[in-house]
């Protein structure tokens, strides 16, 4: 697994309502920003986005206003906040996760959209292919093909090498089938049993877990959606206290207290989203925007966790790693 050569195709800043629009100029143009978490766990995304803005020379507040809309987590959030901003006719909207995206392509067929996260642009429907997307909608992907998954749970099986029946918790209301189906794969091929765990609601965490223990799970493997990134402090706490090595999708998880992750960087994917917005608003076509496939990618490890499971980390597996919490 060589980050470098696996390669595919922030300040925090200024953002206002849209009840206080009147504090911009009068040629201000206006972008929703809709993420799919809460601003307690997520904010550091936002940052991301504006500093990118700032990068293209927009003065918050002045050149531009961004309204922030957080999801927490639900569809109903994604849908309620769609619901005003197509109301609004705001010159943009930019969306986080697979579901988001969805939502949104549902909400307008008018508005430019630009996504963020999102698993498999094309088999989810939104795009008719990466290259020439069509229609209303494009942005920025999570993964760079299927090669990604395989290689973590390898990450995940250098770690805890007994690792025989990994349970993956996934919530089949906002994550894709598809994906699902990638992870069994991954874990078939390293000759591990995988154990589906099915999560809806943050409610249902606990018996998640819960479920693992009773089936006997040494190890894990975290499906990232809206919901489960949301909740991802409670996730990587009931993993610790479980003793269950758990791999994730987004280094987030790891700096929440997980143990290993190995993903494209989120922040920086928010912060390339402002240039395709610049792009828009200067008037192109978002269905002619190629999609953007991942480029960075960060392997993050929690010594810390590792030493609370018992668990050795290989020096190799260290040296190779972008991000080691200590």
């Amino acid at each position: 697994m060589d980050r470098r050569t696996f390669i595919a195709g922030v300040a925090s800043g200024l953002i206002l309502p849209f009840a206080g629009c009147a504090q911009g100029d009068a040629k201000s143009r206006r972008v929703a920003l809709i993420e799919a978490g809460a601003p307690s766990a997520n904010q550091h995304f936002v940052d991301a986005f504006m500093a990118g803005l700032r990068e293209l020379g927009y003065v918050p507040g002045k050149s531009i206003v961004v309204d922030v809309r957080w999801a927490e987590g639900r569809v109903e959030g994604f849908q309620r906040a769609l619901e005003e901003q197509v109301r609004l006719r705001v010159d943009v909207i930019v969306v986080s996760s697979t579901l988001g995206a969805v939502e949104a392509r549902k909400a307008t067929t008018s508005i430019p959209v630009v996504f963020v996260g999102v698993t498999d642009p094309v088999a989810d429907g939104l795009v008719r292919s990466l290259a020439r997307p069509g229609g209303n909608i494009t942005g920025l992907a999570r993964t760079a093909g299927e090669g990604l998954i395989p290689k973590t749970v390898q990450a995940l099986t250098q770690l805890v090498p007994a690792a025989k029946r990994m349970a993956i918790l996934w919530n089949p209301g906002s994550s894709i089938e598809t994906r699902l189906r990638q992870v069994m794969a991954a874990a078939e091929g390293s000759g591990i049993t995988p154990l589906v765990v099915e999560v809806r609601d943050r409610d249902g965490i606990g018996p998640a877990f819960a479920m693992m223990r009773k089936e006997h799970a040494n190890a894990l493997f975290v499906v990232t959606d809206p919901l489960t990134l949301a909740n991802r402090d409670e996730i990587a706490r009931l993993a610790a206290s479980e003793r269950i090595p758990a791999v994730y999708e987004f280094g987030e998880f790891v700096r929440a207290g997980g143990l290993v992750a190995y993903a494209p960087s989120v922040a920086e994917q928010f912060r390339r989203a402002a240039i395709y917005v610049d792009k828009i608003l200067r008037g192109a076509n978002p269905g002619d925007l190629p999609v953007e496939q991942p480029t960075t990618f960060e392997l993050v490890i929690n010594l810390r966790a590792a030493k609370a499971l018992g668990i050795a980390v290989p020096k190799d597996l260290l040296l190779r790693a972008d991000e080691v919490i200590r």
